[in-house]
């Protein structure tokens, strides 16, 4: 068995694969760095493969909080384990955005499924999942609710202010002033999805577009940024945890690449 992990911000996920390269069992758990989240997603994940850790043969650790697990045989960076991740589940995907807890990355992928370009969100909240959460909250939801409640929308609110803090300001005087809260929440995907589609075009575009981590679970958001971005953006399975995935791909072929040497 290969066993790759993603310590998020947020959640943590594992994933194990086989020797045939197949997917075996993925796990993930809404508790990321500094938590016990990735010994419970362990856990989670060799009971559904029927497995203990000592027929793991490869381990790779990936995410926000890798440096701080020491059990792993490799680390890799996240990029590479999203690009790792899509290709394996969506061959022929050529653009990979990834809105994680803390930061927000697009990657650019070759015919090959190679990593050619990307770029990075990380200085600032907004357009990332932390963004959406402050959101949810101040309308008095469930960040899974949201996309529920921007889809009884009738129009979209401009949110304006590009910092959290201020946005989430401008958000609660709307809502004193009238505003619906299904309104503002399709305001609040419209303007992640702004930012998020700025740095697209920067990276460059092209199909298949690919949408991993938690937030692609949002379908409102899903359908804003393929606005935006005047393209089809598809969610990829799993997608909580294609950076696992990814992660157990790369310990599957590290492991094979040096056996044959």
């Amino acid at each position: 068995m290969f066993l790759g992990i993603d310590i998020g911000s947020s959640s943590s996920k594992v994933a194990l694969m086989n020797d045939k390269k197949e997917l075996v069992a993925t796990a993930v758990v809404n508790k990321g760095t500094g938590t016990d989240g990735v010994h419970s997603a362990l856990e989670q994940a060799f009971l559904k493969a029927g497995i203990t850790k000592e027929d793991v043969q490869f381990s790779v650790v990936t995410g926000y909080g890798r440096v701080t697990y020491k059990d792993a045989d490799k680390q890799i960076t996240e990029l590479t384990c999203h690009a790792k991740g899509v290709a394996y589940l969506i061959p022929g995907a050529r653009t990979i955005v990834d809105i994680g807890g803390q930061d927000a990355k697009v990657i650019k992928l070759n015919e090959k499924g190679e990593m050619i370009n990307f770029g990075m969100n990380e200085k600032c909240a907004a357009g990332t999942g932390r963004f959406l959460e402050v959101m949810a909250r101040v309308l008095g939801c469930g960040l899974g609710d949201l996309s529920d409640l921007a889809q009884k929308s009738d129009k979209t609110v401009s949110i304006s202010s590009v910092c959290t803090v201020f946005a989430e300001s401008e958000v609660i005087s709307q809502l004193a002033t009238g505003e619906t809260p299904a309104n503002v929440a399709r305001g609040a995907h419209v303007s992640v999805s702004k930012r998020v589609a700025g740095m697209c075009n920067r990276v460059g575009v092209e199909p298949t577009v690919v949408m991993t981590g938690g937030v692609a679970l949002n379908a409102d958001m899903v359908r804003c940024l393929s606005n935006e971005l005047s393209s089809p953006v598809t969610a990829a399975p799993n997608c909580q945890a294609v950076g696992a995935i990814g992660a157990s791909v790369a310990a599957y072929e590290t492991f094979m690449a040096r056996r044959e040497q």
